[in-house]
């Protein structure tokens, strides 16, 4: 058995902007800061032995927080970066809108029918990341873990845990520095936690919508 504690990185400005970020990296923001330290906080009593992170500074960062509080290294994943929307990247959802209404409408409507123009699509985000996790839980017998990746990640992530397709993509939240909890038990997961945020409310931080 291996328990995996799988965050969402904290807050940064393009979050509160809604801009898609995908590959483009930068730094949390204040909020985003608090919010790292706030879900370290909520772990504190967890025997975790590893943390691993997407390389991205905004994953990294909040990793960072849980790290320093067990004095463990952070190991970097390529598995886990965050999906490559292509030419969304760095457009603000309102731009992408007007500029790619047909792909946009399916993104909303069907997001596993979608491969992003000079990007990825949820299927290869999907075995990427959990290639990268069956690897990692595999090593980690008996132990418990952290892994800081992204929204869309995080997302197809779950939907394998809950047996379910990546057309159900919508049908699960992840609000930013989110706590998720589950374990992989005689080759089952078994779901403890969901979009778990209450280590949040003592921030007084408004929470996003699903971005």
């Amino acid at each position: 058995m291996c328990k995996v504690i799988l965050i969402r990185h904290g807050e940064t400005d393009w979050n509160r902007q809604e801009i898609f970020r995908g590959r483009m990296d930068m730094d949390l923001n204040k909020n985003g800061l608090l919010q790292g330290e706030a879900a370290a906080g909520s772990i504190k009593n967890n025997p975790i032995k590893a943390i691993y992170s997407s390389p991205l500074k905004r994953a990294m960062q909040t990793a960072e927080k849980t790290a320093l509080l067990f004095k463990i290294p952070i190991h970097k994943r390529e598995g886990f970066i965050d999906i490559n929307y292509g030419n969304w990247e760095g457009l603000a959802k309102i731009e992408v809108e007007k500029k790619f209404p047909e792909d946009y409408k399916i993104w909303i409507n069907e997001p596993h029918n979608i491969t992003f123009p000079e990007g990825e699509n949820l299927s290869l985000v999907m075995k990427r990341s959990m290639k990268e996790l069956e690897e990692i839980v595999n090593n980690h017998q008996g132990e418990e873990i952290a892994v800081v990746s992204h929204r869309v990640v995080i997302k197809v992530m779950l939907c394998y845990v809950l047996g379910i397709d990546n057309s159900n993509f919508w049908r699960i939240r992840q609000d930013t520095c989110a706590i998720n909890i589950f374990e992989k038990k005689e080759g089952k997961f078994i779901i403890h936690n969901l979009n778990d945020t209450c280590h949040l409310k003592e921030l007084n931080i408004s929470q996003l919508a699903d971005f």
